[in-house]
């Protein structure tokens, strides 16, 4: 499944993704992630996937012609490793000029010309930028070796000489490693020579499944640090609540949560199905059905599709 969604996105809108790149194959190992731990940390661009199959299933997927604010690509994994990302999105402006396109990219291989050149003719691009010093950066995102601050930086100026679409940047805050005052303006300083269109200011919003003791950043945090980038364009895009010391986490969980338990009470379910029906990542899926295993409300049944899972009737009672 290379095509997953569409998903609602508070950054994006409605959003088909497209993911290029195998599961949790990244140049970075960040101790935030919410996909997991980078299971093959590499700078080397391939083809992971036969292209031919990615087409078909975007076809198949588009032949509704479903609305759409962007197709996107992203995933659980850094999408520009993926040596195919060009002619895909090269078939994306051939055959579906009516979509927007966009990229979520940590910003590491831009130092890459033929890279930059493959990915000009996407509408939208959203590099993440979240650290300046270096020991921020590693403390952050545990690079493969070839990669540092330095290196992404000179990718990003080098690549916005060029390129004329919509670019803003991610800055994810984690709380007590890059969200000091000084790292924050050097932040600044690099944004300024990048001139984007806008900064969405990020923090943790589901947990980090391998480093349980990263927080997200408060909405007074945040705020503070909007002021500092003042006055280039910041936008808060967490789902923090403002003036609540919960930071949603929490809300988000219990929400999908609560969507697995409705559709399994009527319908049994494959993973896939669950996939399809809510937008997400088949390792977010399994995530959540581990937790209604230990809640022990779980239930399956082997089928012709393979294992459908379901939960008793009466557990739609309790939502």
């Amino acid at each position: 499944m290379y095509v997953f969604g569409p998903v609602p996105s508070r950054r994006l809108g409605t959003s088909l993704g497209i993911d290029l790149v195998k599961h949790k194959t990244c140049s970075l190992d960040c101790i935030y992630c919410e996909c997991g731990e980078t299971t093959d940390l590499t700078v080397k661009r391939r083809s992971f996937f036969p292209v031919e199959d990615v087409l078909n299933e975007i076809d198949h997927t588009l032949s509704q012609r479903p609305y759409l604010d962007y197709i996107t690509f992203s995933g659980s994994g850094e999408p520009t490793l993926s040596k195919d990302i060009g002619r895909v999105i090269d078939y994306l402006n051939s055959h579906y000029p009516e979509y927007k396109t966009a990229l979520l990219t940590n910003s590491t291989l831009l130092t890459d010309e033929s890279l930059r050149d493959e990915i000009l003719p996407l509408d939208l691009i959203i590099p993440s930028i979240n650290a300046v010093t270096e020991d921020i950066f590693q403390k952050m995102n545990k690079p493969h070796r070839d990669v540092g601050t330095s290196t992404i930086i000179k990718g990003l100026l080098e690549f916005r000489k060029s390129y004329k679409g919509m670019f803003w940047i991610e800055l994810f805050i984690v709380p007590n490693i890059n969200d000091n005052n000084d790292e924050i303006e050097k932040i600044k300083e690099i944004c300024l020579q990048l001139s984007p269109d806008k900064i969405q200011l990020n923090t943790l919003d589901r947990p980090a499944p391998h480093n349980n003791s990263i927080k997200a950043a408060s909405w007074e945090s945040l705020s503070k640090i909007k002021e500092i980038l003042a006055p280039l364009p910041v936008e808060i895009t967490t789902s923090v609540i403002p003036g609540n010391e919960k930071d949603g986490r929490e809300d988000n969980q219990a929400l999908v949560l609560k969507k697995i338990k409705q559709i399994l009470s009527r319908r049994p379910s494959t993973v896939d199905d669950l996939s399809e029906s809510l937008g997400l990542r088949i390792v977010e899926i399994n995530k959540y059905l581990r937790l209604l295993e230990n809640e022990k409300i779980l239930l399956f049944k082997d089928g012709a599709r393979g294992r459908f899972y379901y939960v008793e009737s009466n557990v739609i009672e309790e939502l």
